[in-house]
């Protein structure tokens, strides 16, 4: 929790666990803090009353005076870092508020180390291009994991390379961080007119197809009007293949039924095998992207994200694999000189293991 002071710049963080105990003190008139001021992090400890009387009554008590001369002591070996307030409930931020502070409080810092760090004060577009993409795939593994503290930090760091970004383009006076939210406020707004708007909608795939019309109408006001033009052509081809046939969708390229999906993937195998059959590897390779291109397919009629499906499938196989690998050590084998029978042993074991 943050508490508004008289000096903006001052402000206390308390631990989740402390916030929801504020927040079911609805009477609370005074809290007592005590802060380091050099490392808020490391120690501090309150006391919440809903009255004067019940506050001086605290104070007049055993454990009060048991525990404060010990207390008052250890803070005396720091005269420097330590300070004690008195904050009523009334400074106590809104959670809308606290987002705003933590906000212009990165914002801040990202301007501090702009101008004094040697490293971050000669970051240009390009040398971030493949740090951003890295962190990117960091997210999408924490994703993946679904790893709530690794989501919580690779959205931190994805973050500074969107501010990193907005900071280089205002230093180039070509826009700003606040432009950047006030276009994506507009986009938002635009596409979604079932929400601000008086458009009806059943379901979400009438959401999916107006918002590809919509995006459609841009592009034409832009003279960009061709259907598959802003994919990125840098994309990984699975997802560009998602993306490509999603968008097909979107003006009435698709099955009619989804089940229909099915004779297509049969008929591009088909050809797959003819071209291996026949020994023409160029022409195999060409059928066998087609079988690909067909499945994503029918993982998109389904319901499903072929590329999380496809990385839940590796790891997986690193995790079976990892276990033969620690099984046979542990006997004083080696993969190489056992038996793929042997090998299928262990393995089922390792599923067992799941």
């Amino acid at each position: 929790m943050i508490f508004r002071k008289e000096n903006i710049e001052d402000f206390i963080n308390f631990t989740d666990e402390i916030k929801e105990t504020i927040k079911s003190h609805e009477g609370c008139l005074h809290l007592d803090i005590l802060q380091d001021k050099k490392h808020p992090e490391i120690f501090f400890t309150y006391s919440c009353w809903n009255s004067e009387e019940n506050l001086e009554n605290y104070r007049k008590s055993d454990f009060f005076n048991n525990i404060w001369p010990q207390t008052k002591k250890w803070f005396a070996e720091k005269p420097m870092a330590w300070s004690t307030e008195v904050v009523h409930i009334n400074g106590v931020l809104s959670q809308l508020e606290e987002k705003f502070v933590a906000f212009e409080r990165i914002l801040g810092i990202m301007d501090k180390i702009r101008k004094e760090c040697p490293w971050d004060s000669t970051q240009t577009n390009e040398s971030l291009r493949s740090l951003t993409i890295e962190e990117t795939y960091e997210l999408a593994e924490a994703v993946i994991k679904d790893d709530a503290g690794n989501i919580k930090k690779e959205l931190g760091d994805l973050f500074l390379h969107i501010i990193f970004y907005a900071k280089i383009a205002e230093e180039k006076q070509q826009f700003d961080i606040a432009d950047v939210f006030n276009s994506l406020s507009d986009k938002l707004i635009y596409r979604h007119p079932h929400v601000f708007g008086d458009i009806e909608v059943e379901n979400k795939e009438e959401v999916e197809t107006n918002w590809e019309a919509l995006k459609l109408k841009e592009k034409a006001n832009g003279n960009n009007q061709t259907v598959l033009g802003g994919i990125p052509q840098s994309l990984p081809a699975m997802i560009k293949a998602v993306r490509m046939q999603e968008k097909a969708r979107g003006v009435g390229f698709d099955w009619e039924e989804k089940e229909q999906v099915w004779d297509k993937v049969k008929e591009e195998l088909g050809e797959f095998e003819d071209e291996l059959k026949a020994g023409n590897d160029k022409k195999a390779e060409e059928e066998f992207g087609d079988v690909l291109f067909a499945m994503i397919n029918a993982a998109r009629l389904y319901g499903i994200d072929p590329e999380s499906a496809l990385e839940r499938t590796n790891q997986k196989f690193i995790k079976r694999f990892n276990y033969l690998e620690k099984h046979t050590l542990k006997k004083g084998k080696s993969l190489k000189k056992m038996t793929l029978d042997e090998m299928e042993a262990v393995w089922q074991e390792a599923k067992k293991e799941e």
